[in-house]
């Protein structure tokens, strides 16, 4: 039966409450290989989807899980039930917009509703 205990079945909720699976992962399964699953699976409807894998946040009880980890470092003793499906979170970060200088931010405002 230790091939049971190998995989972990996952479904992730989305921040909307859809969900993405469940599907089974081996434990040795990266958090960045859950990402690249997660992106190929988004459903094609939604908006505001993640472009890349840097864009999506997995959140398992109640943390954060990092890129170089796996599943089975990252596992919760809540998830020791036999048969059960562990939901992680799936929070998508929006763009960033450090590319944008401060002082064009600040101009940009000048002038805005004035309409003479």
């Amino acid at each position: 039966m230790a091939g049971v205990q190998d995989q972990l079945e996952i479904k992730f909720r989305l921040t909307d409450g859809s969900d993405i699976g469940p599907k089974s992962f081996p434990t040795a399964t990266s958090v960045a290989t859950l990402k690249e699953s997660i992106l190929a699976q988004w459903p094609k409807g939604k908006d505001n989807g993640p472009r890349t894998v840097k864009d999506v946040k997995i959140i398992s009880a109640g943390k954060i899980l990092e890129n170089n980890r796996t599943l089975g470092e990252c596992q919760s003793p809540l998830c020791d039930i036999p048969g059960g499906v562990t939901t992680m979170h799936v929070v998508v970060q929006p763009p960033s917009q450090e590319k944008v200088p401060r002082h064009h931010s600040q101009i940009s405002g000048i002038g805005a509703g004035i309409d003479n």
